[in-house]
């Protein structure tokens, strides 16, 4: 990045010569009075004057802009080159999110998988420099997306995220024991699961506690988020009559969920609705934030010849000027 400085800037305040100058040269042009009085300038209305007449200040406009170069020139201007050698502490992230049938709840708007979608889509978008994959899970998991710093594509895996596709139940251990396969072999200064459920592990052949203790082994934080809200919750039921909706008690094993979180080194967090949750993400973002070293180097160049050969060739041609083509007019 460049940049302008001058080495003696108070110097610069002898700009204030030049209003000075302009207002003593007007002062002078009104001063001056014709040595010979007419009685009539009949005869002279309808003689042209010479282009050399209106142009008779050029000299003392030249001049002035080479006194300002001149003081330009004796502040002692200087070019700054600024470089900056950026080194971030990627930071790999693997979102584990429950698509159990019971995430159509409507305790959020539209429904929890919809909330936690977007959510996700929002924390995912603010972390540029990370990598950055996606697990889904029910009654088994799938890897949806591993580790990447394409963050576009990502999004858009996410958003065609569909209940139904995985055989339902919830298997929390099956879904971190999969995080954990994606985050083994990084080699990243940090290593995230954020793991995001509304309900009890009910199915998987992996326990959510050994899957923590591997994640443990393998310097991975878990952090945990159970989403419901508290007692009863609106969920979708197909009848003959259509889809109609039953209140259905949110049961979530938040005393797995805190061991989880607490046995990796990360945190519980409880969602209840849509603005919970985005508190959750933001908590989470500047829990895990990539560690930036800025080294900064600056180099000097002095620039004053910028301003002293401009104000030499202005002076020369202001000098040519007055002898030659005003001389005896001014």
């Amino acid at each position: 990045m460049w940049g302008l400085d001058f080495e003696y800037p108070n110097i610069l305040y002898l700009m204030l010569v030049i209003p000075a100058m302009i207002g003593w040269y007007i002062y002078r042009q009104k001063d001056e009075k014709p040595s010979l009085s007419y009685s009539t300038i009949q005869p002279f209305v309808s003689k042209h004057k010479d282009i050399t007449v209106y142009l008779r200040h050029v000299p003392f406009s030249l001049r002035t802009i080479a006194v300002a170069f001149v003081i330009f020139a004796l502040a002692r201007p200087q070019s700054t080159n600024i470089q900056k050698n950026v080194s971030t502490e990627g930071i790999d992230i693997v979102l584990a999110l429950d698509v159990s049938g019971s995430m159509l709840a409507c305790d959020f708007k539209p429904d929890r998988l919809e909330a936690a979608k977007e959510m996700g889509i929002k924390f995912i978008s603010g972390r540029e420099t990370d990598r950055i994959g996606m697990v889904i899970f029910a009654g088994e998991s799938f890897t949806l997306c591993p580790l990447t710093t394409d963050h576009a594509t990502l999004i858009n895996m996410i958003k065609d995220v569909k209940m139904g596709v995985l055989e339902d139940g919830t298997a929390i251990g099956s879904g971190l024991g999969t995080a954990i396969s994606r985050l083994k072999e990084s080699d990243a200064k940090s290593k995230v699961i954020i793991l995001l459920t509304d309900g009890n592990n009910n199915r998987g052949e992996i326990a959510p506690l050994t899957a923590a203790e591997i994640a443990k082994s393998f310097g991975i934080r878990v952090y945990t988020i159970g989403v419901g809200s508290y007692g009863t919750a609106p969920y979708p039921v197909q009848t003959p009559f259509g889809i109609r909706y039953q209140d259905m008690k949110v049961e979530i094993d938040e005393n797995l969920l805190t061991q989880i979180a607490q046995m990796t080194n990360g945190e519980y967090f409880r969602a209840t609705n849509n603005k919970a949750l985005e508190e959750v993400y933001n908590k989470i973002d500047k829990l895990e934030r990539s560690k930036i070293k800025v080294s900064e180097y600056s180099m000097h160049e002095e620039r004053y010849r910028w301003f002293l050969l401009p104000a030499f060739l202005i002076l020369l041609v202001e000098f040519m000027l007055r002898k030659l083509l005003f001389k005896g007019i001014q």
